[in-house]
């Protein structure tokens, strides 16, 4: 093989090797506290015991308004396992794997986050939103879907 032919295929290579690596590094990067995506059973009823939702849209108690509509929830039992993996396993579980970001914003471009997943349930239905999360039926429960930390 000729030497100019032999450096040319080495750094293709290397590029490739480089390539891989910037694929896999972010998701190594973590640092601060872990994020948790959470779904927590909604009373979709008239209103519920403590007075945290009102299902007539009357302003509560803390100034916010609770309205709890079942109709306008997103359906969990239809979202797919690869593409959702923290929402579907916060529906089963309560709550998801943690997500650490990254140190200068830099895996957040490279790397799929709870954030990624509230967003484009989000854009899925614009009336499943409230200020707390997202609505999410799953398995004839329904759920608000927050992103959240631990405290």
């Amino acid at each position: 093989m000729r030497r100019v032919t032999r450096n040319v295929v080495l750094l293709i290579l290397a590029v490739l090797v480089a390539l891989l690596a910037l694929g896999a590094l972010p998701a190594l990067l973590g640092s601060g506290d872990p994020y948790y995506l959470t779904a927590e059973p909604v009373d979709d009823g008239n209103a519920s015991a403590n007075g945290s939702a009102a299902a007539n849209g009357s302003t509560v108690a803390n100034g916010s308004v609770g309205v709890v509509n079942a109709s306008a929830a997103i359906n969990g039992s239809a979202l797919s396992e690869r593409r959702f993996p923290y929402t579907t396993q916060a529906l089963r579980n309560g709550t998801s794997d943690p997500y650490r970001k990254g140190p200068w914003g830099l895996k957040e471009a490279f790397t799929h986050s709870p954030f990624d997943e509230r967003d484009a349930l989000a854009a899925r239905n614009a009336t499943a939103v409230t200020p707390e999360g997202v609505l999410v039926s799953y398995n004839g429960t329904l759920y608000r879907v927050a992103v959240g930390q631990r405290v």
